[in-house]
């Protein structure tokens, strides 16, 4: 059965697309996902499905939409697909993990999305297929980077993405 990654897009803990990781679990096991582990509290979700990926993502979607009256946007990655990122960004850039972004796109961003792009703060940012990489040398709080092909991504550091990576390997290997 193949393990997913889901990113959720514009969830937290409290205020606007507040959901409890416990209630996002309680929606996969309803939705028959097996072995539902979540990671943190900003909407990362690990599970396997017998489901393609787009009824995976549609069935969660749905699933969401009703628990918060709002569907928030759900971006599945394979265990594969997230170490490949992890890799990448580890050969992009000379820098802490939790000062580089990965932000998972539905589909790769326009050729020209990135051309007029200023790096207030010397960010540097690089694109591959999905996934935008951006390396923030004084932290991504204190940026101003604007990046409005972002908008329909979720963006995860590089420890994060690890983390999800070991969690879908577990998985895979029966360990988890």
């Amino acid at each position: 059965m193949p393990v997913y990654v889901a990113l959720l897009r514009a969830v937290n803990v409290g205020g606007t697309g507040k959901l409890a990781m416990a209630d996002l679990m309680a929606a996969c096991d309803e939705l028959g996902f097996a072995a539902a582990r979540t990671y943190m509290q900003s909407g990362n979700v690990v599970f396997r499905s017998d489901l393609p990926e787009a009824a995976v993502q549609a069935k969660l979607e749905q699933a969401l939409a009703a628990r918060m009256g709002k569907a928030p946007d759900v971006l599945l990655r394979s265990r594969r697909q997230l170490e490949d990122a992890a890799v990448k960004a580890g050969r992009l850039f000379d820098a802490k993990p939790n000062f580089l972004l990965i932000t998972f796109l539905p589909e790769p961003p326009a050729a020209d999305a990135f051309e007029r792009l200023v790096a207030p703060d010397g960010e540097e940012v690089r694109i591959d297929g999905r996934e935008v990489y951006i390396h923030y040398p004084n932290g991504s709080g204190r940026s101003k980077l604007k990046v409005p092909a972002l908008r329909p991504g979720t963006a995860r550091n590089l420890n994060t993405v690890r983390k999800l990576a070991e969690m879908a390997a577990a998985m895979e290997d029966g360990s988890a």
